[in-house]
C-alpha cells in the first residue's frame, strides 16, 4: 500500500512540472453558490429549496470514469449504487436496498421530466448512457406528493440543449479502453439554430469482465431535438439501447477469499452459472414528446407522453424467462404563478399515469437454451397519481404544502394454464400522501428548513410475480412518514459550501426478499423499520489563483450515519426485531480531492470508506468493511480551434478484496459478488 501511496504522489508530481505555462482553460466550470435545481418545480437556488436535494454538475460526472455512474452517485450522502457485474447496477437512497435484489425499485427516474420508470416500478437505469447527461439532481426521502410511488427518493436527470441566435453545429467524440479488455468510444453531434437545437449520439461499450460469466456489450443511439412554435416549445427525447451483460451469480466467502474470479459454482442439485450461461439481453426503445405551452405571464402547462417497447431475457440457473414489454405514459401539470407585493405564489395542478403490458414466459434452461415450457403469464400493470403543490414565498420564509392520491393496480393471468379463466387482481388501494416543508432564511448564506411528509411504494411487478412463478396479491405497499430537518448554505464568501440533515423514517409493511432452496425468489411483508440518521456534505474550495502553479485545489466530503434497525419483524418462532437493516452499511465517508495545475492539468482524487453490512435479516452474516480510492488525471489542450481531453484513471488503487453489491438473505451463503481488483483504463476526448 505504502508503495502505491508513494507513486501516486511522485505521479502528481511529476505530471505536474511537465504542465504548460500556456493558458488553454476549457475545463467545466463549477459554481455551487449559482446552483439552480428544478426539485418540486422550484427553479430556484439550491439552498432556497426545502428539501435535501443534491445536484451532479456536468463538470462532477466527468470526475472520473466517463461511462460509468458508479464513483459519482455513490459520492452523494445516502446514496449507494452497486454493480454487481458490469451493468447490473442496483442503487439504494437511505437504506431502501431491502427489496432490490436487483435492478432500481422503490424510486422515481425522469429523464427531462419524462418518467423512465414503468407502470410496474422498475426503471432500466444500465440503458442509460453517462456521457449522454448534464446533470442529475438526486432528491432524497418520501417525494409522492409531486412524483409518486417511492419512499426513498428521485432521480432527475437532465440533457441540456439550448437554443442559439446563430447557427451553430459541434462535434465531440472519445475512447478509452481499460483493464479485462474495456474499449468505449462515444460520438456527438449538436446543432443549434433560433428556434431549433437537436443532438444526436451514439456510444458502444465492451468488456470482458473481472469475474468469469461476467463479459458485457451496450449499444445507444439517441436523439433530442427541440422547437418553438409560437408559445410552444416542443422537446422529442428518443433512444434504442441495446445491452447485453452475463451475470455470474453470488459465491459463498471462502470461495471469494480463495478466488474472487469465479461465478457461481454447481452444486448437487443445480448447475453453475457458466453451465446455464446466466445473463440478461434487453433491447429498449424509448420515445417521449413533451408540450411546454406558455398562455400568458401567469399561466403554464406541461405535458408528456411517453412510450418504450422492451424485448427482454434472462437465462438464469433454475430457468429461462422471455418477457415483452409495452410501456405508455402521461404526465400533465398546469402552473400559476403569481406576484402580490413581497409575496410569491406558485400552485401546481398535475396528474401522472403509468401502464405496464408484460407477456413472461418461463421455460427451463439446457445449457443457456431455453428448453420445455413451464408456463405462459400475463401481466398488466396501472400506476396513476394526482397530486396539487402551492409553494408561497415571503419575507425569509417559504412554506410549501402539497399532497398527492395514488393507486397501483396489477392484473395477472396464467395463459398457459386451461384452469385460469379470469384475470387475478391485486391493488394498493387509493393512498394519500401529504408533504409541508418550510424554509426560513437565516441570510444570504444560509437557510434552515423542515420538512414532514408520508410515502409510499407499491410492490414492484418483479415482487408481486417474482422468479419463483407465483402471484402474490397479498403482498401490501410500503408506507411511513418521514421528519426531517436541516441547514445548509455557503460561508466564507462563498468558498465553503455544507449541507447538514437528520430524518426519522418509520416504514410500516416493509417488502423484504427470501429464497426458497432452489435459488429462485419471493417477497413479504416483514412488520416495519426504523430508519433515522444523519447526513453532512461540505464542499470546500481550498484555494483559487489563476496565475499561480497550483491553480486550485477543492475538497469535498460526504458522510452519511444510518444505524437502521427492523423496528418490528417476525417470521414464526424468529424474532429480528432489533436487528441492523439488511443490506445498509451504518456509516459511508467520501472524500474528493480536485488538484488543477496551471488550469491544464488535473488530478481527481475519491476515497470511499463503507462500514460492515449485515447480509442476513438475522444478523449472522456480515460484509466486512472496505476502502475505495480511485485517481482520474488528465490534461487539457488546444489545436487551433480543436480541444483535447487526454486522461488517464485508476481504480481500486489499494487492491481492496469488497463486494460491491451482496446478494442479502442469500440461500446457501452465496452473498458475495466481487468487484474488480485493482484496474486501469486511459482515454481521449476531442471537441470540434
Amino acid at each position: 500500500m505504502k508503495k502505491f501511496l508513494l507513486f501516486i504522489l511522485s505521479y502528481l508530481l511529476i505530471t505536474g512540472l511537465f504542465s504548460q505555462e500556456k493558458d488553454t482553460t476549457f475545463l467545466l466550470t463549477d459554481s455551487s453558490e449559482g446552483i439552480v435545481v428544478q426539485a418540486f418545480y422550484s427553479n430556484t437556488k439550491w439552498k432556497d429549496v426545502p428539501h435535501a436535494v443534491t445536484l451532479l454538475s456536468e463538470k462532477k460526472l466527468q470526475q472520473f470514469s466517463p461511462h460509468s455512474m458508479v464513483a459519482v452517485l455513490n459520492t452523494v450522502a445516502g446514496v449507494r449504487l452497486e454493480e454487481r457485474s458490469p451493468a447490473s447496477y442496483r442503487i439504494s437512497i437511505r437504506g431502501s436496498l431491502l427489496r432490490s435484489p436487483f435492478g432500481v425499485r422503490n424510486i422515481k427516474v425522469y429523464w427531462n421530466d419524462l418518467p423512465l420508470s414503468d407502470g410496474g416500478g422498475n426503471t432500466y437505469l444500465n440503458l442509460v448512457e453517462l456521457q449522454n447527461i448534464n446533470t442529475i439532481e438526486v432528491l432524497k426521502g418520501p417525494s409522492a406528493s409531486v412524483y409518486g410511488a417511492g419512499t426513498a427518493g428521485v432521480l432527475l436527470l437532465k440533457t441540456n440543449l439550448p437554443f442559439s441566435n446563430s447557427t451553430k453545429n459541434t462535434f465531440n467524440i472519445s475512447v478509452n479502453t481499460g483493464s479485462y479488455n474495456l474499449f468505449n468510444e462515444h460520438v456527438q453531434w449538436q446543432h443549434q439554430q433560433k428556434k431549433y437545437s437537436m443532438q444526436l449520439q451514439q456510444s458502444h461499450t465492451q468488456a470482458k469482465g473481472y469475474r468469469e460469466q461476467s463479459a458485457v456489450q451496450k449499444n445507444v443511439l439517441q436523439y433530442n431535438g427541440n422547437l418553438l412554435l409560437g408559445n410552444h416549445q416542443l422537446s422529442i427525447f428518443s433512444f434504442y439501447s441495446n445491452l447485453y451483460y452475463q451475470t455470474p451469480g453470488g459465491i459463498t466467502e471462502k470461495q471469494m477469499i480463495a478466488n474472487p474470479k469465479l461465478a457461481r459454482q454447481a452444486t448437487a442439485t443445480l448447475p453453475s452459472a457458466i453451465q446455464q450461461q446466466t445473463a440478461i439481453y434487453n433491447t429498449t426503445f424509448f420515445t417521449g414528446i413533451n408540450d411546454n405551452y406558455t398562455i400568458n405571464q401567469h399561466l403554464s402547462t406541461e405535458t408528456s407522453i411517453t412510450s418504450s417497447i422492451t424485448n427482454f431475457k434472462n437465462p438464469f440457473i433454475t430457468n429461462y424467462e422471455i418477457r415483452k414489454e409495452v410501456n405508455t405514459g402521461l404526465r400533465t401539470k398546469l402552473i400559476h404563478q403569481q406576484k402580490f407585493s413581497k409575496v410569491q405564489l406558485k400552485n401546481i395542478v398535475g396528474f401522472e399515469w403509468l401502464h405496464n403490458s408484460s407477456k413472461i414466459d418461463n421455460y427451463g434452461n439446457r445449457n443457456g437454451v431455453a428448453d420445455t415450457l413451464q408456463f405462459k403469464d400475463v401481466v398488466k400493470a396501472n400506476q396513476w397519481f394526482a397530486f396539487v403543490q402551492t409553494q408561497i414565498s415571503f419575507a425569509k420564509f417559504i412554506v410549501s404544502a402539497g399532497i398527492s392520491f395514488n393507486e397501483q393496480l396489477y392484473k395477472y393471468k396464467r395463459v398457459s394454464s386451461i384452469s385460469f379463466d379470469n384475470y387475478l387482481t391485486a391493488s394498493s388501494k387509493i393512498i394519500a400522501t401529504p408533504r409541508v416543508s418550510l424554509l426560513y432564511k437565516i441570510n444570504n448564506q444560509l437557510s434552515l428548513y423542515s420538512i414532514a411528509a408520508k410515502g409510499f411504494s407499491a410492490p414492484s411487478l418483479a415482487e408481486i410475480r417474482p422468479s419463483d412463478g407465483n402471484f402474490y396479491s397479498n403482498l401490501q405497499a410500503e408506507y411511513g412518514w418521514n421528519f426531517e430537518t436541516g441547514i445548509k448554505g455557503n460561508i466564507l464568501k462563498n468558498t465553503i459550501q455544507f449541507d447538514f440533515a437528520y430524518y426519522h423514517f418509520k416504514l410500516q409493511n416493509a417488502i423484504v426478499r427470501r429464497n426458497n432452496n432452489v435459488g429462485s425468489e419471493y417477497f413479504i411483508n416483514a412488520g416495519s423499520t426504523l430508519q433515522q440518521g444523519f447526513e453532512a456534505t461540505i464542499n470546500a474550495k481550498i484555494f483559487e489563483r489563476t496565475k499561480s502553479f497550483f491553480t486550485s485545489l477543492n475538497v469535498s466530503n460526504s458522510y452519511s450515519y444510518q444505524p437502521y434497525i427492523f423496528k418490528e419483524y417476525r417470521i414464526g418462532n424468529n424474532n429480528f426485531s432489533g436487528n441492523n437493516l439488511t443490506g445498509v452499511p451504518k456509516q459511508i465517508n467520501v472524500i474528493t480531492c480536485e488538484v488543477i495545475l496551471k488550469q491544464n492539468f488535473y488530478t481527481n482524487i475519491i476515497f470511499n470508506y463503507t462500514s460492515a453490512i449485515a447480509l442476513t435479516d438475522a444478523n449472522d452474516a456480515f460484509a466486512s468493511d472496505y476502502r475505495l480510492l480511485q485517481i482520474k488525471s488528465g490534461y487539457n489542450f488546444l489545436i487551433n480551434t480543436t480541444k483535447l481531453n487526454v486522461y488517464f484513471g485508476v481504480d481500486n488503487v489499494l487492491n481492496e478484496l469488497y463486494s460491491l453489491g451482496n446478494d442479502i438473505n442469500a440461500f446457501g451463503k452465496r452473498y458475495f459478488n466481487p468487484a474488480p481488483a485493482r484496474n486501469f483504463f486511459v482515454g481521449v476526448k476531442v471537441g470540434l
